[in-house]
């Protein structure tokens, strides 16, 4: 193991899809409401699974939900699902298939209301990233009362797949939250 394997967040070691993942991605604040929509249509499509999971296949995401763009897939038919949940290049859970399209349909809703998802999002953490500084894995949670909140806000907007937990896991991907340990580089880097 390098000095810098020893120094990373422990989870990303497993692989190097993983390790780029947390060395570039992972926790870098993100404000862009498409990238925050597939973010957390992702994160949903992790429910029950590990998030490697889900890495190995997020260009097949990408492909078969149009780029993660919203007005497109909240016209897809049902047949239209139908196809993508039965793509090996995807989890094939027809319910979290279905997901995407009632979260495409509730984010425009939102749009078309006026409010920005990302702006919606960002007031949990008053517009600027959580540093949390933590120093162990043990003391991360893997929900908070914050993302207890989006989360109720979210489902009361329409959004589905979207609990408490998945939230929270949201909150790190998209860098509203810094849940690097202190120990590894990305923490200062993103602090």
């Amino acid at each position: 193991m390098s000095r810098q394997d020893e120094l990373r967040c422990s989870w990303c070691l497993g692989s190097e899809l993983y390790r780029r993942y947390h060395d570039t991605e992972w926790g870098v604040p993100c404000t862009d409401s498409v990238r925050l929509f597939e973010l957390i249509n992702l994160e949903g499509a992790q429910a029950g699974l590990s998030w490697i999971t889900i890495l190995n296949k997020r260009e097949g995401y990408r492909r078969l939900f149009a780029g993660f763009d919203p007005l497109r897939i909240a016209r897809f038919s049902d047949r239209k699902l139908d196809t993508i949940a039965a793509d090996a290049a995807i989890v094939r859970h027809r319910q979290k298939v279905e997901a995407v399209r009632t979260n495409a349909r509730a984010w425009l809703a939102l749009r078309d209301s006026g409010q920005d998802f990302s702006t919606l999002l960002w007031e949990y953490v008053d517009h600027s990233p959580v540093d949390n500084g933590f120093t162990s894995l043990s003391e991360v949670p893997s929900s908070t009362a914050v993302s207890t909140a989006m989360s109720k806000q979210l489902k009361a907007h329409g959004f589905s797949f979207v609990g408490p937990t998945t939230c929270y896991a949201f909150m790190q991907a998209a860098g509203l939250v810094n849940d690097h340990l202190r120990s590894c580089p990305r923490h200062a880097e993103l602090a």
